[in-house]
């Protein structure tokens, strides 16, 4: 069948004054700055288009901005002779003011997701997007009136599912890595999750537990995001969860979901965007009353500073660290708290040490944080690159040589990108001795 031509674009073309070459460049641009980074078109592209070939999302909407920008006034992809996209590039980026806005953003991210949706696997990390969520958590009143009135009956058993779902994905994540369980944790909120929120009956007070569960289960899919480093994608995951963790008026889960926000910012190379999250996780922990959560918040505001080269800072931050810990109360903390012990602590005590470098400090902090739970593979992984990094600060090659090689060895069995990145750190590190003996033994037996 005969395409029709798109004379509309053509006449827009036309008016705006673009070659067909200048509109393909200016369309790849404004994809890489709207967090769809790799996109290729050219002047073939576009004379297709206007023959009467249709581009797929996110095409049509950054093409309508593109000359919108262009000739000063707004304009649609229908302006455009094209089909407005039924999905916003922007989803999951914004903090949604009310209850039933979020319901419908937070289901469409885990359609979209589970789709598979390029715009959404090929997004990139906003700083500005976190730093709104962020804001609106601090600023929004109490949360609001989430009762459904669907025609589905939401019950206690409902919500104990999402939270057994949790619990157990959450484990196999730990031992197994992101990229074994991920899909299977989206699917799970796209089938089972979504339709309790749009079509459910629930009381206030039922919302707010389901409002809860759903939060746990959104931050662990923007988690394990995280870990298989689809940035942009697990942003989006936080922000949303946080979202339901307002419409839960619980200021514990979202302080922890602040937490892990900051987490990934630091992890990106972002402290000072990470320094306010923490901080903004320290006001959630306090208002909770949660002193797990409140030293969770402070080690991560050292460890921003630690990424900023303020060494005083950090030590500050540290030290109130330690007295919140040392005044924690496990047996009333939520139990999703019960990873953060004094093994994890001394963790991220080496982070900032080792980013300081501070060997010394990062060796005994390190040696410290691998008297952990069995069950934290990953985790392991991450402790034993930690004091393979100090020990080489500290000139004890054939030690940190040791590390390495277990370090490695728990990296092969994780489906996870992270610990793929620490493994390709520990290579960085031990190329300046790669003439020496241990490393040389050391490539012998594991390629590194």
């Amino acid at each position: 069948m005969e395409r029709e031509p798109n004379h509309l674009l053509q006449q827009l073309i036309a008016e705006a004054g673009f070659s067909h070459k200048g509109l393909a460049r200016c369309l790849n641009h404004l994809g890489a700055a709207r967090g769809t980074p790799g996109l290729k078109y050219d002047h073939s592209s576009v004379l297709r288009w206007i023959g009467g070939q249709r581009p797929r999302d996110p095409v049509p909407s950054l093409l309508a901005e593109v000359f919108a920008l262009r000739l000063g006034r707004s304009v649609t992809p229908e302006h455009l002779g094209m089909p407005a996209p039924c999905t916003p590039l922007d989803l999951g980026q914004e903090f949604t003011h009310t209850w039933q806005e979020g319901i419908t953003t937070v289901t469409a991210l885990w359609r979209a997701d589970v789709e598979r949706r390029k715009f959404l696997v090929d997004s990139t990390f906003a700083i500005g997007a976190g730093s709104v969520g962020a804001m609106r958590w601090l600023t929004s009143p109490p949360g609001p009136d989430v009762g459904g009135d669907g025609s589905r009956r939401v019950g206690h058993s409902d919500i104990t599912a999402i939270k057994e779902v949790t619990r157990s994905f959450g484990e196999l994540d730990n031992r197994f890595g992101s990229g074994r369980v991920r899909n299977s944790v989206v699917k799970y909120l796209d089938t089972a999750v979504s339709p309790l929120l749009k079509d459910g009956s629930y009381s206030t007070a039922t919302g707010k537990e389901l409002a809860a569960a759903a939060a746990e289960l959104t931050r662990l899919a923007g988690w394990m995001a995280y870990d298989m480093e689809q940035h942009g994608l697990a942003q989006r995951y936080l922000i949303q969860a946080l979202s339901l963790a307002r419409g839960a008026g619980d200021h514990t889960l979202g302080g922890e979901i602040l937490a892990g926000m900051a987490h990934q910012a630091i992890y990106m190379g972002q402290p000072a965007h990470a320094l306010d999250l923490a901080r903004a996780s320290q006001l959630a922990a306090r208002t909770a009353g949660i002193k797990t959560l409140q030293s969770s918040a402070h080690v991560l505001e050292a460890h921003a500073h630690a990424g900023l080269g303020d060494a005083r800072a950090c030590s500050a931050s540290l030290n109130a660290a330690e007295r919140a810990f040392a005044a924690r109360k496990p047996d009333k903390e939520p139990p999703w708290l019960s990873y953060f012990d004094e093994a994890y602590l001394s963790a991220k005590f080496a982070h900032c040490f080792r980013d300081l470098g501070d060997g010394r400090r990062t060796v005994e902090q390190a040696r410290r944080s691998l008297d952990m739970d069995g069950r934290y593979v990953r985790g392991r992984m991450f402790n034993l690159s930690l004091l393979a990094a100090g020990l080489l600060q500290c000139g004890e090659l054939e030690e940190a040589c040791t590390a390495v090689n277990d370090a490695l060895a728990l990296a092969g069995g994780l489906q996870s990108v992270r610990s793929r990145s620490y493994a390709a750190d520990l290579r960085r590190r031990l190329h300046p001795y790669r003439n020496e003996r241990p490393v040389r033994r050391l490539r012998e037996l594991t390629a590194v």
